[in-house]
């Protein structure tokens, strides 16, 4: 089937702060500094790849720049789920040093952030965007947030909502709020709903329901089930009925938008929801003219895509064109969003001075909430490679994800091994745009701008991840060690059930030996685990 460019939507007006072309106080040297991009993706495993060993597959896109870049083989997200990995990424700070009681809602210092959250990130801390805006940058966030808006408390979806990413150092903004299969479905434009008609106020709930149009999963009305579309200044709900696209395996079985339900509770803001077969389109297109109307300044682009986090709804003309059934269709949509931003860096001759970073925000899952046909359908398929575990866990799985780095102005082709985390990006990013300190900006990261580029093959010397729970693990030259945990061992929600790598007593592992975790060897290796412990406990304590 023949892949045609998307059609594209209404040009974006940007109303930028800053323009380096006319900025006197920005030195000569900023024009040779790269332009820079992360397509940060969502659940995408080690093994989702084609260039990290995915057969049944094929990434293009993805493989491209592998191919044309440097490769890692040993990069880590710092957790195993969203929320957190993202809120380190850009802080460099670990999000597990949130402390005991932290709240921002329902949220806690280890939690994935519900619907309606407030902004996580305070605003007075150093971020990559701020620290990029002071060196001359224009920022841009298009895509996955799932980092808070608004006050404690979440945002008024139907006013100006603040704070936001603007205030963390992003010039540009266009959000998914938090999931798609968590409640807004809408999309956050420079702190405002896209599209909302104001006859049509949202409300948005994640204890009860809300409203009298509130439509909720009801098992027992199927294929169909009763959906109400209230229209502005109608006394009455008018009644339609719409199939279900997608039924739960657990939990996500509350407020149903676009014939697929969601976790929480929603009415309202109809004119504003999304079509979820549309939502790469959509992101692609606002990134893409983000470069564009930036391609004569100096840019950072986070772009964060939704795929290939459930719902897995493509595209119809990505529907069915893999081997692995929905999983793979939207693993080829996901390597499409990438391609057609390479391709638009080629047309607008950026590509060799523009540093582009391809990773994922943790590790893979199949069956996440939905009954979408993945257990079955991605046989022979190996979504997190060699490594045990997954999404969630403690183990490999969990935190080694892809990560290739693209800049043909300075980066050679290779594959490395070099020890690298996400926490590290904001103070190597400080380096590479020529802060006169840039491990001062972070708390937990630090520079390492030299395995980045390739010419250090060795990387920082300890990783540290943190799984669903909380619990911590460190890497040290192919040692893996994980905390004692009283957490429970698998997550019950997941389909086939993923090991969260809990137990209540040490866990070590040779990972030169054993790649797949399977043999702890705390208890032949006392001196080991006293090393590697005590590493855990120096960087809890910042010592």
């Amino acid at each position: 089937m023949k892949i045609q460019t998307i059609p594209r939507f209404s040009p974006l007006l940007l109303t930028l702060p800053v323009a380096l072309s006319s900025c006197s106080n920005i030195e000569d040297s900023t024009q040779k500094k790269p332009n820079i991009i992360i397509i940060y993706t969502d659940d995408v495993g080690y093994g989702d790849i084609s260039s990290y060993g995915a057969s049944l597959v094929r990434t293009p896109g993805i493989d491209n720049l592998a191919s044309n870049g440097l490769k890692f083989t040993n990069a880590y997200a710092t957790s195993a789920t969203s929320t957190p990995s993202r809120y380190s990424l850009l802080t460099g700070e670990y999000y597990w040093r949130k402390p005991p009681g932290w709240r921002v809602g329902d949220l806690e210092g280890t939690s994935i952030a519900p619907g309606d959250a407030g902004m996580i990130i305070d605003t007075g801390i150093p971020t990559i965007p701020s620290m990029l805006r002071d060196a001359g940058y224009v920022n841009a966030v298009v895509g996955k947030w799932h980092l808070g808006l608004g006050p404690l408390g979440g945002p008024d979806w139907n006013g100006i909502i603040n704070p936001g990413p603007e205030d963390i150092g992003f010039d540009y903004v266009f959000l998914i709020p938090a999931t798609g299969d968590r409640v807004p479905c809408v999309y956050v434009e420079n702190r405002k709903v896209v599209n909302l008609d104001p006859n049509d106020p949202i409300e948005v709930s994640f204890n009860q329901p809300i409203g009298d149009d509130t439509t909720i999963y009801n098992p027992d009305v199927t294929p169909a089930i009763i959906t109400s579309y209230p229209k502005p200044g109608e006394s009455r709900i008018s009644k339609e009925r719409e199939g279900i696209k997608m039924h739960p395996s657990f939990g996500h079985d509350q407020t149903i938008v676009n014939g697929i339900p969601r976790i929480g509770y929603m009415t309202g803001g109809y004119a504003a929801r999304w079509r979820d077969e549309d939502m790469a389109d959509m992101i692609t297109e606002k990134a893409v003219n983000f470069i564009r109307e930036n391609r004569n300044n100096k840019f950072f682009l986070y772009f964060s895509t939704h795929d290939i986090h459930v719902p897995r709804v493509p595209h119809e003309r990505f529907a069915g064109q893999s081997q692995i059934g929905v999983y793979g269709d939207v693993i080829k949509q996901m390597d499409w969003c990438v391609g057609e931003i390479m391709n638009t860096l080629d047309e607008l001759n950026l590509t060799e001075n523009t540093l582009v970073i391809f990773t994922s925000d943790n590790g893979p899952v199949l069956d996440d909430g939905y009954h979408d046909g993945t257990p079955e359908e991605t046989t022979g398929h190996q979504p997190a490679g060699p490594y045990r575990g997954g999404k969630y866990s403690a183990f490999e799985g969990g935190t080694k994800i892809p990560f290739i780095v693209h800049w043909p102005a300075k980066v050679k082709p290779g594959i490395s091994a070099a020890l690298f985390s996400q926490i590290d990006i904001l103070a190597t990013f400080a380096s590479l745009v020529g802060h006169e300190s840039p491990d001062s900006i972070t708390y937990d990261g630090s520079d390492h701008l030299p395995a980045l580029l390739g010419e250090d093959t060795e990387g920082r010397e300890f990783v540290i991840q943190q799984n669903m729970g909380g619990t911590l693990s460190v890497v040290k030259d192919n040692w893996k060690y994980i905390e004692p945990s009283d957490g429970p061992a698998l997550n019950p929600y997941t389909t086939p059930n993923i090991e969260l790598g809990n137990y209540p007593g040490h866990q070590l592992y040779n990972l030169e030996k054993d790649i797949g975790e399977k043999i702890n060897v705390a208890g032949d290796n006392s001196q080991k685990v006293k090393e590697l412990s005590g590493i855990l406990e120096r960087v809890r304590n910042r010592e």
